[in-house]
């Protein structure tokens, strides 16, 4: 009758042999929903249960924004230098090379060029998963790189930040980038070519201190946190419970710092419907 006794104490099973369950198959939000993961990327990786948006990468938005998925990557290849040969928990030197063998970037941001509902667009992207989004030199050279190109061919241009703010591994090169970035910027307005900006989880620091909040139109998807300093030290230095809602995307709309709220299924549509009215040319 040993079928269904065990017959030896512990487990025997060897560790090679063991059945796991591949990780990645659900995902619950902070809602506490459940969804199975291949249904959250067909939709967009926005939970269907409550909207929650997941936050997600270039390679995403570009596959969104971009007609076909088919782009032109510019200056692809550039990469940061620790110039400042920065040391906290490790060298800067080697959080770069980790960073960029663990997420196959090579810093921040990406820029592509392509059709959007057939017509032309730069996109400049920021990766969360690089430094957390962080501005380096590389991050404000390729976003300065990416405005030339839409203002030497007349292209509208569009900016999605997600970002923790400057890099402090390069110190006031990072700072140098805002400036550097909102003088492009300028530029781009001058030669009154449309510059739309998308705001997803997070835009803080340095990133709202710049381009993030000087869009012809600033738009957000919903929920993100916006802000300058993290909830958890405005409270801290103001000595002040903080309003329900504070930073999210809803509170900085109702305050003015946004136009549009958009949902990430609506994107594309949103986005090329502003710069056609921004052009005065037929709706597509």
């Amino acid at each position: 009758m040993a079928w269904f006794k065990r017959t030896e104490k512990g487990i025997t099973t060897a560790t090679e042999d063991k059945m796991d369950i591949p990780k990645g198959l659900w995902y619950k939000s902070p809602t506490g929903k459940v969804i199975d993961s291949d249904e959250l990327a067909r939709n967009l990786y926005v939970s269907p249960e409550d909207g929650f948006h997941v936050r997600i990468g270039s390679k995403e938005y570009f596959e969104i924004l971009f007609d076909n998925n088919e782009f032109k990557e510019l200056d692809a290849k550039m990469t940061s230098k620790d110039t400042l040969h920065f040391v906290d928990t490790k060298k800067y030197s080697d959080r770069l090379k980790d960073t960029i063998s663990k997420t196959n970037l090579n810093d921040a941001v990406r820029t592509g060029v392509g059709k959007s509902k057939g017509k032309d667009l730069v996109i400049c992207c920021m990766d969360f998963a690089f430094i957390g989004g962080s501005i380096g030199g590389v991050v404000g050279e390729k976003i300065a790189r990416g405005i030339d190109y839409s203002i030497k061919n007349n292209i509208p241009f569009v900016m999605i930040s997600k970002s923790g703010g400057a890099r402090m591994m390069e110190a006031a090169y990072s700072l140098m980038q805002l400036a550097k970035t909102s003088a492009k910027l300028a530029q781009l307005a001058e030669a009154k070519i449309p510059y739309i900006s998308l705001c997803t989880d997070p835009t803080t620091g340095g990133t709202t201190a710049s381009y993030a909040m000087l869009g012809d139109i600033n738009i957000s998807e919903p929920g993100a946190l916006i802000g300058f300093a993290g909830p958890r030290v405005v409270k801290d230095t103001t000595g002040k419970d903080l309003p329900e809602g504070f930073q999210t995307a809803e509170f900085v709309l109702e305050h003015g710092f946004l136009d549009f709220i958009t949902p990430r299924k609506e994107l594309k549509d949103t986005i090329n419907l502003y710069i056609d009215l921004i052009q005065n040319i037929d709706v597509r």
